[in-house]
């Protein structure tokens, strides 16, 4: 896991990269516990998605890197605007974007994530200088249900 997610923080994750990390979970998951015996049948197969859920108690790839993320951005947020990196993430470059359909930036996975949890509406550069606040929303996105 900590090969998989090294630099998880600045990841900006699109759907299907979500859910290639899913299926790369569950394949190494399916790999360490094995098949099942078939209680009916007497076969041997392969364990399902609920069952390897239910066999590892450990939260998924995809709500561990939300997570870290938004603590990440909480971190972000409390640096102030003299730090580089705040200026980085939360600044507006100069010039225009190239044609087509923009690039999702991380700023736009915050904002999603925050979305999912119920707290669409705030700015999370605002929301996040309440730390008790905060922890409560990176709480939420951890335990959030993840398809």
């Amino acid at each position: 896991m900590p090969v998989v997610l090294y630099g998880r923080e600045t990841w900006s994750l699109k759907l299907w990269e979500e859910r290639k990390l899913r299926v790369f979970e569950n394949r190494v998951l399916r790999k360490i516990f094995g098949r099942r015996r078939d209680e009916v049948k007497g076969e041997w197969r392969r364990l399902h998605n609920e069952e390897l859920n239910d066999l590892y108690s450990s939260p998924n790839f995809v709500r561990v890197i939300k997570s870290r993320r938004m603590r990440w951005a909480g971190h972000v947020a409390l640096m102030g605007e003299e730090k580089v990196v705040y200026r980085i993430l939360v600044g507006k470059p100069e010039g225009r974007r190239p044609l087509g359909i923009p690039r999702r930036r991380w700023a736009d996975n915050i904002r999603t994530d925050l979305r999912e949890v119920g707290c669409g509406s705030t700015d999370w550069i605002e929301l996040a200088q309440d730390r008790d606040s905060w922890r409560t929303v990176v709480c939420a996105v951890m335990n959030l249900l993840v398809r």
